[in-house]
């Protein structure tokens, strides 16, 4: 019997004793505590929800910010109130912060040791938002990968290509790669190459091309459009086209320039000229 009374006399963390544990009111009060518990991460992920989502809408309002800051800033603000609620479930239960604080600092530097090509793109990530050479919406090409930025994580960023597939760059690659941003401007010059028949008449063949490119709406006047003869070609007389076109509509713009500039030459009797061989045949009389 002494014994069991030294056994449920022993001492545990926060000054409880085995024979505490053993207690109905003490059993009450740690499902309370449960409870409570699971009621203040609901609701810290519900904060955390709530504020991510009102900084995006914020940062979408905002002229000072993009979707990509915003959706940045969102999941910062997510995390750091998470962070907040564990503490504070931590410290309801009577843990030392302060020492667990010191803990996960030095597991932080061993963690961050193991992991250099993880941080690495966090902090390609925070390089990404902070100088925003690509955002929310563009058209890139990033290391020969081509397509739509959909999101822009701490970790990753997300392309969709122009035939809808996503691709998924670790935001190390992105930092450290050639990036192309053909939405990085407004405008855009298309080129093209003409070429009609060594008897068409140049000049009405230059005024067919002028006419036809900048009877369309698309057509920028300013910068002025180039429309000169280029090259004396095996077949054709070559001529080089560039007009500049607002960014948003220059694939389809160049697309469509280039099938009615066909049917317009073909209509002013200029004639398109295709590669020819002649054969020579000699008898022997």
């Amino acid at each position: 019997m002494e014994y069991l009374e030294q056994f449920f006399a022993i001492e545990l963390v926060g000054g409880r004793t085995v024979g505490d544990l053993m207690s109905l009111e003490f059993l009450i009060a740690l499902f309370g505590d449960i409870v409570l518990t699971v009621v203040i991460l609901i609701i810290g992920f519900f904060i955390a929800g709530w504020v991510k989502r009102r900084i995006t809408r914020l940062a979408d309002k905002s002229r000072h910010f993009d979707i990509t800051t915003g959706s940045f800033l969102g999941n910062v603000a997510r995390y750091g109130i998470l962070a907040l609620t564990v503490i504070f479930v931590l410290q309801h239960f009577g843990f030392q912060t302060t020492s667990l604080v010191a803990l996960l600092g030095a597991a932080g530097l061993a963690i961050g040791l193991a992991l250099q090509g993880v941080l690495s793109g966090v902090a390609a990530g925070i390089m990404l938002v902070i100088f925003r050479p690509i955002k929310v919406g563009d058209f890139v090409d990033i290391g020969g990968q081509m397509g739509t930025v959909k999101d822009i994580s701490i970790f990753t960023t997300e392309l969709a290509t122009v035939a809808n597939v996503q691709v998924i760059i670790p935001n190390s690659n992105v930092w450290g790669n050639t990036i192309v941003n053909y939405s990085a401007y407004d405008r855009r010059r298309a080129e093209w190459t003409f070429g009609v028949s060594y008897g068409s008449n140049l000049a009405d063949a230059e005024r067919i091309i002028r006419d036809t490119i900048m009877s369309d709406p698309r057509s920028l006047s300013d910068p002025e459009p180039f429309i000169q003869v280029n090259n004396l070609g095996d077949f054709s007389v070559d001529f080089l086209v560039r007009v500049w076109v607002p960014a948003s509509e220059f694939f389809q713009y160049q697309a469509d320039m280039k099938r009615r500039v066909k049917e317009a030459l073909d209509a002013g009797g200029v004639e398109i000229p295709f590669p020819t061989r002649t054969v020579l045949q000699h008898s022997d009389a």
